[in-house]
């Protein structure tokens, strides 16, 4: 549920802070007083495209949070797999706004706006007021009948995915390998040469990490070499005073009293263990300096080699195993090209086996999308009924397409009867801006059931309605939020008058600045706002009453 909306310096905003309750949410207001900049807030804190234009005048950065409490399991789970988990049941998204760019957060961790706008779908579904015009398009008509049918398509879908990546992958392959065989001559002779430059170069794994790392020896073995030197010296062969020398007059002065005193004694045993571990430091230093003398011809060696090895790297891979590999996966396909009718004639069963897959999958998926379409088709009618569509007939129709796709074979189309007589029809073809708006409410009814999104916001859902049909919106919204938290902007009074809690957004000038704010209403406020709905600049004793009776006939309702 969204507990807290906080907005900073956004439009006509300077800041405001609300906290919504569960149930029907209603935000009323004038025309021109920044309903919409409410909305557009929203959109923004949920990872909408900003724009620095919508930043208040002066204001250096503007800010929006959005705060959930979330309790539902399954949203739990889908936000942990985001890394976005709640903390004591509560999470936070903000985003603040400079010029030119924004930063993105989910419970104080900054994140990209990509994950923001996922954590969102999980919390929060917008409906806004132009959304229904997304109807008009098929692709979404498939989507709304499986997020209905969800429980049962998703075990498909699971099983369609790699049915589907492996029929596009034999489709590709087969039709890649189709080729003439002037064609497959000449890849056959340059995949020959590409086998035998490997080949030449008799590489073995790890071999180029250790040629640079003697390369690199090598290229400064002088500077290591007097070093080392210098150091053996110091430890055992300077002329005049070395390690070595001066370790032993040591030993030989304690031994002189040893056995006179026991510290003495266990002094003398650790020098003399500290003399065998120079003498083992000393013949090491003596090793390695030898291990550096090399003559040209070797470091010519090397040097050719490396150059071999990144020759062979800049045209087939990144290490020599990578080489290595590349080049069998080369005489493989040089097998298949001297086999070539034997290859393709595999590759064709292995076409016709994974399309022969594919095919019980989405059969199988047509069946339930069949079958869904006719339960679907019934609520959405029921629910229409509901708005004031008293003749209409609603049906969806699920065609099969002439290919293959990722989300199955299947075309979905709603279509429509509004008026008694009519021929059903696409709803492009017959729908209003408003009829295709109560449509959209009626669907999102019945998929909010589905769905484990718990947050539902309308924005002016009731666009080009009146009279009866705005009082059953209003009974719907209602129901609705019987078992979701809905948020809803609207200029109706039937549908304010359903109110759980009722908010104004009310613009006002005040030092020749314009903001926006929004106060929650008590009993009386409401009504007085009904009334102003109702009877516009001039509210009387009777619109009050009127206002105050709407009040009461919706809390019966609920």
């Amino acid at each position: 549920m969204l507990q807290n909306l906080h907005v900073k310096n956004l439009a006509l905003i300077n800041e405001v802070d609300i906290e919504l309750k569960p149930g029907l949410n209603i935000l009323t207001g004038e025309t021109g007083a920044g309903k919409s900049i409410i909305i557009g807030s929203v959109n923004l804190a949920l990872g909408a495209r900003y724009n620095a234009d919508i930043l208040r005048k002066d204001a250096e950065s503007g800010f929006v949070e959005l705060s959930f409490y979330v309790k539902n399991s399954r949203q739990i789970a889908r936000l942990k797999e985001l890394e976005a988990i709640p903390e004591e049941g509560m999470i936070v998204l903000s985003r603040k706004f400079m010029e030119g760019r924004s930063v993105s957060r989910i419970n104080g961790e900054t994140v990209t706006v990509g994950k923001l706008k996922q954590a969102a779908e999980i919390l929060i579904d917008i409906h806004g007021q132009h959304e229904h015009q997304s109807l008009l398009y098929k692709k979404n008509h498939l989507m709304i009948l499986d997020a209905f049918a969800k429980e049962e398509t998703r075990i498909i879908k699971d099983k369609l995915k790699p049915a589907y990546e492996q029929y596009r992958s034999c489709q590709l392959k087969l039709k890649g390998d189709n080729k003439g065989e002037e064609e497959r001559r000449r890849e056959a002779a340059l995949i020959q040469y590409e086998i035998d430059e490997i080949k030449t170069a008799q590489l073995d794994p790890g071999e180029d990490d250790a040629i640079e790392e003697q390369y690199r020896r090598m290229v400064n073995s002088k500077k290591i070499s007097e070093r080392v030197a210098e150091a053996y010296s110091y430890t055992s062969d300077a002329p005049e005073q070395n390690a070595s020398d001066l370790l032993s007059h040591a030993i030989r002065s304690l031994k002189d009293c040893a056995g006179d005193d026991q510290m003495a004694d266990d002094l003398c045993k650790q020098l003399v263990e500290v003399d065998g571990l120079l003498n083992d430091l000393n013949r090491a230093l003596s090793e390695y300096e030898k291990s550096l003398e090399f003559s040209p011809e070797e470091f010519y060696e090397i040097e050719s080699r490396l150059n071999l090895i990144n020759h062979l790297k800049s045209k087939y891979g990144n290490t020599v195993e990578i080489i290595l590999s590349y080049c069998e996966g080369q005489e493989q396909r040089l097998e298949e090209l001297n086999h070539y009718e034997q290859h393709l004639e595999h590759l064709k069963q292995e076409y016709e086996n994974a399309k022969d897959e594919l095919q019980i999958h989405t059969d199988h998926l047509t069946r339930v999308r069949r079958e869904k379409s006719s339960q679907l088709s019934a609520v959405i009618e029921q629910g229409l009924q509901d708005l004031n569509f008293a003749d209409v007939r609603f049906q969806i129709e699920v065609r099969e397409l002439p290919e293959f796709t990722k989300a199955g074979r299947d075309e979905v189309e709603f279509m429509v009867s509004l008026n008694p007589g009519e021929t059903l029809k696409s709803l492009g073809e017959i729908a209003s801006g408003g009829e295709l708006s109560r449509i959209m409410l009626a669907i999102k009814t019945v998929l909010a059931d589905k769905d484990d999104t718990e947050t539902l916001i309308f924005d002016e859902i009731d666009t080009g309605i009146s009279g009866r049909t705005a009082q059953k919106v209003s009974e719907k919204m209602a129901v609705l939020a019987a078992d979701h938290q809905v948020i809803c902007i609207t200029h109706l009074a039937q549908i304010a008058a359903m109110a759980d809690a009722h908010y104004l957004i009310e613009k006002t000038v005040q030092d020749n600045a314009t903001r926006t704010d929004i106060y929650l209403l008590n009993e009386s406020e409401s009504i007085r706002e009904l009334a102003r709905i109702l009877g516009g600049a001039e509210i009387t004793e009777s619109v009050l009453n009127n206002a105050a009776e709407m009040k009461e006939l919706a809390a019966k309702c609920k």
